[in-house]
C-alpha cells in the first residue's frame, strides 16, 4: 500500500468533493460526515470531472448527464453510465487525508 497525502481534512466540507491529483491520477476526495471516499475523478460515460458534481450520502452525481456512482463501489447507480469508476482506499491520519491510487478496490 502506498498512501500519499491527497489533502487536509479541513480542505473538504462535509457532503462535498475535492479534485486532487495523487501520483498522476485525478481523484475526487469525498467527505460524507465522518466517512471518506476516493474515486477516480472522471465519469465513465462522458469523461467529465465527478468532483464538480453533487454528493448525496454515498453517491456522487455527474453534473453533465446525471450519471450517479456509489462512492463505496464505484458502480453506476443511475444512467446513462453503465461502467464503474475506480475507487481507492482512504486513510485519515490526524489532519491528513491519504489515498492509495495503486490499489483499486473494485473491478474498474
Amino acid at each position: 500500500m502506498s498512501n500519499v497525502r491527497a489533502c487536509g481534512v479541513g480542505d473538504v466540507a462535509p457532503g462535498a468533493a475535492l479534485a486532487v491529483e495523487v501520483d498522476g491520477v485525478d481523484v475526487a476526495v469525498v467527505r460524507d460526515g465522518d466517512s471518506w471516499y476516493a474515486i477516480r475523478d472522471e465519469c465513465s460515460h462522458a469523461a467529465i470531472a465527478l468532483s464538480e458534481g453533487d454528493v448525496e450520502g454515498c453517491e456522487i452525481e455527474c453534473w453533465l448527464h446525471g450519471s450517479r456512482f456509489d462512492l463505496r463501489t464505484g458502480k453506476p447507480t443511475g444512467l446513462p453510465a453503465t461502467e464503474p469508476v475506480a475507487v481507492y482506499p482512504v486513510t485519515v491520519q490526524g489532519d491528513d487525508v491519504l489515498v492509495d491510487v495503486h490499489t483499486v478496490l473494485n473491478d474498474a
